[in-house]
């Protein structure tokens, strides 16, 4: 398991990349698939991904919506906006040269 500060400045990378995948997902979808998709090497806890989620969608990086699920019960679905697409973009730039430095130190001689 991931200690959770692995995930800092990461997680908007991860929603949005996800978002651009599946649209309409809800919150507990977008932390069950981090989880699934990452072979549960890393989990986003409400705690962090809520308020992540608030952030993303003030800077209009994402768009939120409350629907009526079959069972009744309301569920706010996120989907990606344009400004979502373009930081997405951004992001993924930034987290290659991010990685690609940290391997360049992990395989100094």
């Amino acid at each position: 398991m991931a200690n959770p500060d692995s995930l800092q400045g990461s997680l908007n990378l991860l929603v949005l990349k996800l978002l651009s995948r599946r649209p309409r997902l809800h919150g507990y979808a977008i932390m069950s698939a981090i989880r699934d998709t990452s072979e549960e090497v890393l989990r986003v806890e409400e705690g962090s991904l809520y308020p992540a989620l608030h952030r993303m969608e003030e800077a209009g990086w994402i768009r939120a919506e409350w629907v009526s699920k079959d069972s009744g019960r309301r569920a706010r679905i996120y989907e990606l906006t344009a400004a979502g697409k373009k930081q997405l973009a951004a992001e993924e730039s930034r987290w290659q040269a991010v990685t690609s430095a940290v391997n360049r130190v992990l395989k100094m001689a």
